[in-house]
């Protein structure tokens, strides 16, 4: 017998876990189309708005009166207990958590080192960086090699070290650290890794106060210094934000672009043939694979009506992005990759004012890399089937563990 739409809600809990890399969780679709909005189930107990329209999900990123402050009681967090809120609340929020004035001064302080002009600066610099890991992966006489620990995490992590003035000798640690936060496994796990991480971040900030040096953090440092406004604890804060959030994300679409470029070689071709396609296929895979769903929470401080539901002040809202960037209203066959599709509408990266900061940065990453690894290794491939790959299912940001290719 078929479920209804209200058994099917009262069975889907979130977080959703994806099994596979070509298609979002089984119930999206149907929901999306029958109740685009709708009230869902937490795992850590009580329920929240689950948005899954791409007009819906935009107007709720767009109004300021949905809160991203995740100290505030009621809030839809997955892990509710009393610890994970004491520790939250203990801390200066990131950016991410802050509201209206608050965030907007905060970005502003950071905005300008992710212009166009400073980060068109940086391209010889990653250029560099993505040639030395392909020459180490064609030096090798391994067959087949996990790309994922070749070049998908040590590309963005040495981009986002040299940027930020991170020793590049410690990014085990913070990787080892972001993995564990971004798990859906081991509550204490991850709470021990967030107070170490941290902890390392403090003692690093700490450490460029006495010398602050030629990047961002330095600049951080010399400017709020020089008008008075140096804060300790934001700065921690704020270096806690760009540093986990500036490799993990990125990592992990190099590898599931990969992925997902080898599964359609006639869309491989089509870049292959015309680097000047790259830039369109970054979005299309951006959109297809949406790697961070179901993260975008916020909390009504009105009662506020979307797409012709009343959502009461008070009450906690999950935008599912990926469900938001397969609505086919939006996407015509959302379901095929489509390297021309040219999908600059998607919300991989959010909308409104908490886009993601470094959106122009990864996508800079992103065309380099596919770019140079298939036009030096053109014979890539992937050594085992893509569904027999072991993708990221317990994790908030979706990947794959291990990725072996030959050639």
């Amino acid at each position: 017998m078929t479920k209804s739409v209200a058994d099917e809600l009262a069975d889907l809990e979130l977080p959703v876990g994806r099994g596979c890399p070509f298609s979002p969780p089984a119930a999206y679709e149907r929901l999306r189309e029958q109740a685009p909005i709708s009230k869902v189930r937490l795992a850590s107990g009580g329920e929240a708005w689950w948005v899954a329209g791409h007009e819906e999900a935009r107007a709720v990123l767009i109004d300021g009166r949905f809160s991203s402050d995740k100290r505030k009681d009621g809030f839809p967090l997955f892990t509710l207990d009393a610890a994970t809120l004491q520790q939250l609340r203990s801390q200066p929020p990131l950016m991410l958590g802050m509201d209206g004035a608050e965030h907007a001064a905060a970005r502003r302080s950071v905005i300008g080192e992710f212009t166009v002009k400073r980060l068109a600066a940086l391209r010889p610099r990653i250029q560099d960086i993505v040639d030395h890991f392909i020459d180490d992966l064609l030096a090798t006489d391994q067959r087949p090699v996990d790309l994922v620990q070749a070049l998908s995490l040590p590309v963005p992590s040495l981009v986002i070290c040299e940027m930020l003035g991170v020793p590049y000798a410690d990014h085990d640690f913070f990787q080892s650290r972001t993995t564990m936060m971004v798990r859906r496994t081991s509550l204490e796990g991850r709470r021990r890794a967030f107070a170490e991480l941290r902890a390392y971040i403090d003692d690093l900030v700490t450490r460029k106060e006495s010398e602050p040096g030629d990047d961002l953090f330095g600049r951080q440092i010399t400017r709020h210094r020089q008008e008075g406004t140096l804060d300790h604890a934001s700065l921690v804060s704020l270096a806690f934000l760009l540093l986990t959030a500036g490799h993990e994300t990125t990592a992990n679409m190099i590898s599931l672009g990969v992925v997902g470029l080898l599964s359609h070689p006639k869309q491989l071709a089509l870049i292959k043939g015309d680097p000047g396609r790259t830039p369109l296929a970054v979005e299309e895979l951006l959109r297809y694979f949406t790697i961070a769903d179901g993260v975008t929470s916020r909390l009504a401080t009105e009662d506020v009506e979307i797409g012709g539901v009343s959502i009461k002040a008070g009450e906690g809202v999950i935008v599912s992005m990926l469900s938001a960037n397969w609505d086919p209203a939006v996407f015509k066959d959302p379901g095929e990759l489509d390297v021309e599709r040219g999908a600059r509408h998607h919300i991989a990266f959010g909308f409104g004012p908490h886009q993601c900061l470094g959106q122009n940065l990864a996508r800079m990453e992103l065309q380099i890399v596919f770019d140079t690894l298939f036009r030096r290794i053109p014979t890539l491939r992937l050594a085992a089937p893509a569904e027999e790959l072991p993708f990221k299912s317990d994790a908030v940001i979706y990947g794959v563990h291990e990725l072996p290719v030959t050639w």
